[in-house]
């Protein structure tokens, strides 16, 4: 690893996180304050005339008028996480006999994945992709791992990796970009060797949110190209929303924004049972002891699947791509990234302005066609290209990294006048 990159931080880098609302409107009084005082205005006669303050309801009278608004959206989220964990339990039954069933086909894999402490897979040590460095983030104190290549070559180029992916996910990417880039890409908080806290509560939105706008300031940069696949990209969304003269150019794969999933899979049923596997990571532990199970053949079928995998994935890039799970507590942190999905239901519909090159499967499992439609419907008009890849799945930048190399140029041809 290299020592000198590691913590860049600015000692002028602001360490706030997103915007409260209620703390941008600093002129309004808050519940509890003093009122002000009477606005005083000159008559034609220069005599003082006080303009009578105006009245305001009592606050237990606004209390009582939002109660039952208040008691009706407890009531949905309550119901809500009622239906939510009555699907885990299905899904956890499912997926219990897919465990056992790929346990009694190969029994010499093990009940559990087995951890590599200390030999990594040779294909994650590639000089051509970077240079391996930490970072340590001004707000949380985390240590994240990246690789960076092309630095000085032109703008930043930050790659946001899913789940179950790595840093490596995006080897094609930083071959191909870090000639006119600074290209870098990160293992996200959760994923090793990136510190990995364990409780629940480490994974909100807003902390994940903290640590991009963290990562862009800690390498030198005001703003950045943000690429993005799965779950970095729906970390993505919501920071060109919070954070957008952070954002330059966005590129999503794979993932639309937590608001517009949300009102879609209420009205198309068929994507809840496409995301299925969301409900069974609500629970805690099991997940963990399914997905372990036969090492790793549940998240090993997801690469390799003969329609939706990745073609021609090399046995040591399989690795590659699990290593991180591989270590002790090593899937902990990134499914407590989905168990932190419901905490604020429902999301409200946020308007879209970043200028996004969005790409999507024609054969992806996870998420229907449906979706393109439904970001498209968000945007700024002239501020979203979208292309839907026919024959892709899922895994868009390892299994058509070239078509989604030539999608990228064009949309940036722009910045390399």
């Amino acid at each position: 690893m290299c020592g000198c990159c590691t913590c860049r931080s600015r000692s002028s880098v602001s360490s706030a996180g997103p915007a409260d609302p209620d703390s941008t409107v600093g002129s309004q009084n808050k519940g509890g304050g003093l009122p002000a005082p009477a606005p005083v205005a000159q008559s034609s006669d220069h005599s003082s005339v006080v303009i009578p303050e105006q009245e305001t309801m009592p606050e237990f009278v606004v209390t009582a008028l939002l109660a039952p608004s208040r008691l009706s959206l407890k009531l949905l989220r309550a119901l809500v996480m009622s239906l939510v964990y009555l699907a885990a339990l299905v899904a956890a039954a499912v997926y219990s006999c897919i465990a056992f069933t790929n346990l009694l086909c190969c029994p010499r894999r093990g009940c559990c994945g087995r951890q590599r402490l200390s030999v990594e897979p040779e294909c994650l040590r590639d000089p051509t992709l970077g240079e391996h460095c930490f970072l340590t983030l001004r707000s949380s104190g985390l240590r994240l791992h990246y690789v960076s290549a092309g630095h000085g070559n032109g703008p930043l180029m930050l790659f946001l990796h899913g789940f179950p992916e790595n840093w490596f996910s995006w080897r094609y990417q930083l071959r191909e970009f870090q000639g006119r880039f600074h290209v870098v890409a990160v293992d996200l908080r959760g994923y090793a060797p990136s510190d990995a806290p364990k409780d629940v509560d480490s994974y909100t939105i807003g902390l994940l949110l903290a640590d991009i706008r963290d990562i862009i300031l800690g390498l030198g940069y005001s703003k950045c190209i943000l690429v993005s696949h799965d779950w970095g990209a729906a970390i993505a969304w919501d920071f060109s929303i919070y954070f957008p003269s952070m954002v330059e150019r966005m590129v999503a794969v794979s993932a639309p924004p937590m608001s517009v999933f949300q009102e879609y899979s209420i009205r198309h049923v068929g994507q809840l049972f496409r995301s299925n596997y969301i409900f069974l990571f609500q629970l805690p532990w099991l997940p963990e002891k399914l997905l372990a199970m036969s090492n790793f053949q549940i998240l090993r079928s997801m690469f390799t699947h003969r329609k939706n995998g990745i073609p021609q994935l090399a046995p040591c890039e399989l690795e590659a791509l699990l290593y991180p799970f591989a270590q002790p507590g090593g899937l902990t942190g990134p499914l407590n990234y989905y168990r932190n999905l419901f905490r604020n239901f429902p999301l409200e519909p946020q308007e879209l302005s970043t200028p996004t090159l969005l790409l999507w499967g024609e054969k992806d499992p996870a998420f229907q066609q449906g979706l393109v439609e439904a970001i498209s419907s968000r945007f700024v008009p002239g501020r979203l290209e979208s292309h839907i890849l026919p024959g892709s799945g899922h895994w868009i930048p390892q299994s058509h990294p070239q078509e989604m190399h030539q999608y990228m140029w064009a949309f940036l041809q722009d910045l390399l006048a």
